[in-house]
């Protein structure tokens, strides 16, 4: 078998064009516009299941330095931490409020469907939870961080079979939130508001923002670069040194969102800076789209074929019941409006996979069927930051119910 490793160069070089293949093909194919499949996922999944059959037959296999990938998602968590302040989550209102307890109550059934399911499939039921929130909303950070708490615990092998998990959900949810949005939409004939404005999750009229595209200077493009990079960099300090203190491990993601929203909340007071969001809006949509096309193109389907049967039956099981609780309860409980199918194919896509994933999924269908600004304010704002406040007391909970 002929073997090529690609350095970190040459892995984003690729992840570019795989990027702009799915872009073209999505336009060049009827049926991938029409199920509003995004971009990334179509480019990444067509690539991870080429290297499938290369690796299958002896051909070729190919490893990856994915190692920017961490640097694409933090950049465009940050983004959004930007975009979050006090004035925003208060235009949420009862909306957010809504979505983010169905998104906390899913946690606990996602959870609790792995207890009932791990006993049918005859195993330990730790080793079932790691095909529950830790994996579907938590990702591959959550699963890796909780399956080696699990591991320690006795039970082997908890870490890759959450990661397994976690890159089935990545993948499910990236595929199934559009076209779950257009059955929706289509059904009820459902039309974006007269209000709508053009996609911009971070669009605001905050004193200290500005909305500057056309007419980019180097200046400007820097300062906004730099206060990113800044809040990453204080971000990843603040989740080391709490890490130092406590023992407990926080994504860093976490920290820089974190920092993001305090800058944002005091600028809007302050007016230290003039952000930019339609540039950072910009720049978040590219870090989003590198993410998402290098997470599926690094995909290891060969490994993953040796977790079929019980895990894969449990992963095939929240799926369904993803979609079920996503159509049936929260699509009536939001509002079933247009407003609520957007919202739905985000809730898909982060209750499966990663908040990305959500918010591909609404960008999407919103570029086929029009935009909504309720959805592109609740689902960050809660996939994104207030989510953890239900999952991590769900998941230790579990643990410790189980063990």
């Amino acid at each position: 078998m002929f073997n090529i490793d690609l350095n970190s160069t040459y892995t984003l070089i690729l992840t570019i064009m795989l990027f702009l293949f799915g872009s073209i093909l999505k336009n060049k194919l009827k049926f991938l516009n029409n199920f509003c499949i995004p971009s990334p996922v179509i480019g990444g999944l067509l690539f991870c299941i080429l290297t499938l059959i290369l690796n299958s037959f002896g051909i070729l296999s190919i490893s990856m330095d994915t190692s920017l990938m961490p640097y694409f998602m933090s950049f465009f968590f940050t983004v959004i931490g930007l975009g979050v302040s006090l004035s925003l989550v208060k235009k949420g209102g009862k909306l957010l409020i809504k979505y983010w307890l169905l998104c906390g109550l899913l946690a606990y059934c996602q959870n609790g469907l792995t207890v009932v399911l791990s006993k049918i499939c005859n195993i330990h039921p730790l080793l079932g939870l790691m095909c529950g929130t830790i994996s579907m909303e938590g990702g591959h950070g959550c699963a890796a961080a909780f399956g080696a708490t699990i591991e320690s615990l006795g039970i082997k092998d908890a870490s890759s079979v959450g990661i397994a998990a976690a890159t089935l959900g990545l993948i499910l949810g990236g595929i199934l939130g559009g076209p779950v949005a257009k059955y929706l939409i289509e059904k009820y004939k459902l039309k974006p508001s007269n209000k709508t404005n053009t996609y911009s999750p971070l669009k605001n009229t905050t004193v200290g923002v500005t909305n500057t595209y056309y007419g980019l200077t180097p200046f400007m493009f820097f300062e906004q670069f730099l206060l990113v990079l800044l809040c990453m960099t204080l971000g990843e300090f603040i989740t080391t040194l709490f890490y130092n203190i406590t023992n407990i491990i926080l994504p860093s993601i976490v920290g820089s969102m974190f920092i993001a929203v305090i800058f944002r909340n005091v600028n809007d007071k302050t007016n230290i800076i003039n952000i930019d969001l339609k540039l950072l809006d910009f720049l978040s949509e590219l870090s989003l789209g590198m993410f998402l096309t290098m997470a599926l193109m690094s995909v290891d389907l060969l490994k993953l074929s040796s977790l079929f049967g019980p895990i894969v039956f449990i992963i095939i099981c929240q799926v369904i019941f993803m979609i079920l609780y996503a159509t049936i309860i929260c699509f009536r409980i939001l509002g079933k409006d247009f407003d609520a199918a957007i919202i739905i194919s985000g809730m898909i896509g982060h209750g499966l996979g990663a908040t990305p994933n959500a918010i591909a999924n609404m960008t999407s269908v919103s570029q086929k069927y029009g935009h909504s600004d309720k959805a592109f304010l609740v689902v960050p704002l809660v996939g994104a930051f207030l989510l953890d406040l239900f999952t991590m007391p769900s998941i230790i909970f579990f643990i410790n119910l189980l063990s």
